[in-house]
């Protein structure tokens, strides 16, 4: 019986904690097929991102072509696009598909990797086609432009017309950590998951969303998906939080614990 297919459509990290080596590696532990269109190669590492080359946008267009050409993709996930043009593309052509979108505008390191006219074009364009989007609360307000609570920025975005997930949130407090999930019309609800205290977690949120684009593409609703790549993204920090690779945020593991 055929896995369903999933497609990453992001950029490289030569480090292989972020981007498509996330997306790629996520897919195979939760038992899907991976694609990938590359939109930029970068020269990352754990301490930030010191070089980005942007592939020209035919180059792109003929990556998506040959994967929807070929497989029966059952989602898309999207990173790093880079360009308004690449976000304004990929809005077109997977427009209709199951698409969950991780809004990366800027590196955990600090890196720029979106500029104004990026940020308008996933607003303008992606956004509205999406399923779900799943910023993290600096993304959230970066899209937004504005300094709001978690909860309030996801039931912002949502009026958008995706489902929006806002990742994260603070758990000094608690020993929790609270996405909160907005759909178009509803309020929005708290989903808590245990917090893994670590500094290695660079491409947890490349993670996450390719997690949550494994588990639609297998059928879940989207609560349940939500909630099952969380709980994935819980069990590889906590595989991780020990080791000592890398010279700063070290990777989050991609080396085992996959199970569904």
């Amino acid at each position: 019986m055929n896995p369903p297919v999933a497609l990453t459509i992001a950029g490289t990290d030569s480090g292989g904690a972020a981007g498509t080596a996330a997306d790629l590696a996520t897919f195979a532990a939760l038992g899907v097929h991976g694609a990938c269109v590359i939109t930029a190669v970068t020269a990352q590492d754990t301490t930030g991102v010191s070089d980005i080359h942007a592939i020209p946008l035919a180059t792109v267009e003929a990556q998506l072509h040959a994967v929807f050409d070929d497989l029966p993709v059952a989602a898309v996930k999207t990173g790093m696009l880079g360009s308004a043009e690449t976000v304004e593309l990929v809005a077109r052509l997977c427009a209709g598909r199951l698409l969950v979108v991780d809004p990366v505008l800027v590196a955990t390191s600090g890196a720029v990797l979106g500029g104004e006219d990026v940020r308008r074009a996933y607003l303008d364009h992606l956004l509205p086609v999406a399923t779900v989007v799943t910023p993290n609360l600096a993304e959230a307000r970066a899209l937004t432009g504005r300094d709001g609570s978690p909860r309030e920025l996801a039931e912002e975005l949502a009026g958008l017309k995706p489902a929006v997930i806002v990742t994260g949130g603070d758990p000094a407090a608690t020993g929790e950590c609270t996405d909160w999930l907005a759909e178009p019309g509803r309020a929005p609800i708290p989903l808590r998951h245990p917090a893994i205290p670590t500094t290695n977690d660079h491409g947890t949120g490349c993670t996450y969303s390719s997690a949550l684009a494994a588990h639609l593409a297998h059928g879940a609703p989207l609560r349940e998906a939500a909630e099952q790549a969380a709980a994935y993204v819980t069990r590889q920090l906590a595989i991780s939080k020990t080791w000592t690779l890398g010279r700063s945020r070290g990777p989050i593991a991609h080396t085992s614990g996959g199970t569904r």
